[in-house]
């Protein structure tokens, strides 16, 4: 029969060790998102900047 929880000291330890695992990569991958935020956002805005531009040479408008 299979329990529901860690029964012996060495599951409880391993179990924990992949909780810990676990939550270190989740935090790496929100650090990396954190830090690519700034250059994806430059991007964007000098490619809305640029169709603002272009539509607004295209259609004449202020």
């Amino acid at each position: 029969m299979v329990s529901c929880f860690p029964s012996m000291p060495k599951k409880l330890a391993m179990t924990g060790g992949y909780f810990i695992a676990g939550a270190a990569l989740f935090a790496v991958g929100m650090h990396l998102s954190y830090v690519n935020v700034a250059p994806q956002q430059a991007r964007i805005k000098t490619c809305n900047d640029f169709v603002t531009e272009r539509l607004r040479k295209k259609y004449g408008k202020p």
